[in-house]
């Protein structure tokens, strides 16, 4: 036995029991959990075993995110399970400590203005006004609007969820860099999803430019970390409609996040 061993194993019994303690503190009840399903479809299509890890993850992270509503919003239990089941679905496979990087979850009534600076190949800076539904920064906090969370049940159609989109960036900021390339496990990888993804996108560019109707929302051609999460939502909340339309996204999501939702709501 190495002499590491000892050490490892009191750490994972430590961990287990604060794990514990964690999920007595913050458990879900049942009706609650059941009325969160039921907003939104895309949950309920779950295995059974699939779900209780997710309510598992959801309470662990209810336990270790602090949330604050902004201009007098007060965050209610429902609101905080909502967001903490959405945010959890991504990190499904993972567990949480893709998350571990923030604390803080800013919830606004609805969309915020923010004001802007971009300075042109000239130098010359131009204001402009940017209308946000979410954000999410390297170290949080992460901003949701609770219009857009809590309409994630109808938004499903379009393939929307600010949400998944915000925390599909927190994952993508993993190893430091917003560039649509989440942490992965080699060089090879990273450069075989760097092929893909630009691929995907450029062709997906292309399309917008050409005035095509697209199931993911134009705004993904902004940038490819911006298409990762665009994608990322359609990949869960309508995977069906994104695996028919842009079937090497959509396999290069499944490999990366370790699901395929589109069997679970065929």
């Amino acid at each position: 036995m190495s002499g590491h061993e000892p050490v490892r194993r009191l750490f994972a019994h430590l961990q287990h029991r604060r794990e514990q303690r964690a999920l007595r503190r913050r458990a879900i009840p049942d009706e609650l959990w059941r009325l969160t399903l039921a907003r939104m479809p895309f949950l309920a299509h779950l295995p059974a075993a699939d779900s209780a890890e997710l309510r598992r993850l959801s309470s662990l992270f209810l336990d270790r995110k602090e949330f604050s509503g902004a201009h007098g919003l007060q965050v209610s239990d429902d609101m905080a399970v909502a967001i903490a089941a959405q945010a959890c679905l991504p990190v499904l496979r993972f567990g949480l400590a893709p998350y571990d990087g923030f604390v803080g979850i800013v919830v606004q009534p609805d969309e915020v203005r923010v004001r802007r600076e971009v300075t042109d190949d000239d130098g010359i800076v131009h204001e402009y006004d940017d209308v946000l539904s979410g954000e999410a920064m390297d170290g949080g906090p992460v901003m949701l609007s609770w219009h857009d969370v809590g309409a994630a049940g109808e938004s499903a159609a379009w393939g929307y969820n600010v949400v998944i989109h915000e925390f599909a960036h927190v994952l993508d900021m993993g190893d430091g860099i917003a560039d649509g390339v989440p942490p992965l496990p080699s060089a090879g990888a990273r450069r075989a999803w760097q092929a893909t993804l630009q691929r995907e996108y450029d062709a997906f560019c292309a399309r917008v430019d050409a005035g095509a109707d697209t199931l993911l929302d134009p705004y993904a051609a902004e940038a490819p970390e911006e298409y990762f999460a665009v994608a990322s939502e359609a990949f869960f909340v309508a995977p069906l409609d994104l695996r028919h339309e842009q079937p090497d996204t959509y396999a290069l999501l499944a490999g990366y996040y370790r699901q395929d939702p589109a069997v679970r709501q065929r």
